[in-house]
């Protein structure tokens, strides 16, 4: 009895976003950043420039993507192992963990920053998709960033980031031991940095609840009806009158 023929399995579809993501960073590894052009990120992924248009307004636009993309990769990775210990300590993880994620891309990286250290408007949108990126692995490290301090934490956390991507990114040490050194040297400057906010909050809010009351009570007066601005003018006048009477 003749066999069946086997059916080769039919190939992934590729997801045309990661495509192009993907094709922005093999460029950006073999060519300046000014120099590629949209078209090429196109015929690079195998889509079209309405496609393309379709998924990002930019080339800038794709660096978000790529953002996303290794955010992604990071938080599937996330674990309850570190659960008990210090938040310092499950930053620590999961930033090496993100470094890990970007560790095929760095030589188009290397080129990326340098091209971009130039260009404060660039720097600028990509400091709002970092923010956004530490707001997730802050809470895959179980850190809280609401509340009126949350901001701070953000900032402070894309800056440590970025701070040690310069070192990362010069760093040919497979064991990243100047890495992971400049990571927990900027983790607990930022736990100073935080410590001493939560300190002048502490002892500005007597100044703070002050201000609320002085700004609650003028709104009140503001808003007092002019009904009874009248009234008062009218009782004014009729007791006037009755003193002339009485007179």
């Amino acid at each position: 009895m003749a066999s069946k023929p086997t059916t080769a399995a039919a190939p992934a579809a590729v997801n045309p976003r990661e495509a192009i993501v993907e094709a922005l960073m093999r460029l950006a590894a073999e060519q300046p950043w000014t120099d590629i052009e949209i078209t090429d990120i196109a015929r690079e992924a195998g889509v079209s420039l309405a496609e393309f248009r379709d998924l990002f307004p930019s080339k800038g636009a794709v660096l978000g993507g790529f953002s996303r993309m290794i955010d992604k990769k990071v938080l599937e990775g996330t674990t309850d192992d570190l659960v008990e210990e210090p938040a310092r300590e499950r930053l620590f993880d999961v930033l090496m963990r993100r470094l890990d994620a970007m560790a095929p891309y760095r030589t188009a990286l290397r080129r990326i920053v340098f091209a971009l250290r130039t260009d404060p408007l660039s720097l600028v949108a990509l400091n709002g998709v970092a923010l956004n990126s530490q707001r997730f692995m802050l809470a895959a490290a179980g850190i809280d960033t609401e509340g009126p301090l949350g901001r701070l934490k953000l900032q402070g956390a894309v800056i440590a980031f970025a701070r040690t991507l310069e070192t990362w990114l010069e760093d040919d040490d497979p064991s990243l031991a100047r890495t992971m050194a400049r990571l927990d040297r900027e983790i607990r400057n930022g736990e100073r940095l935080m410590e001493r906010a939560e300190d002048l909050r502490r002892l500005t809010a007597p100044l703070r609840a002050l201000g609320r009351s002085l700004i609650t009570r003028g709104s009140r007066r503001a808003r007092r009806p002019a009904r009874d601005v009248a009234d008062d003018d009218r009782l004014d006048g009729d007791q006037l009158d009755g003193d002339r009477v009485a007179i």
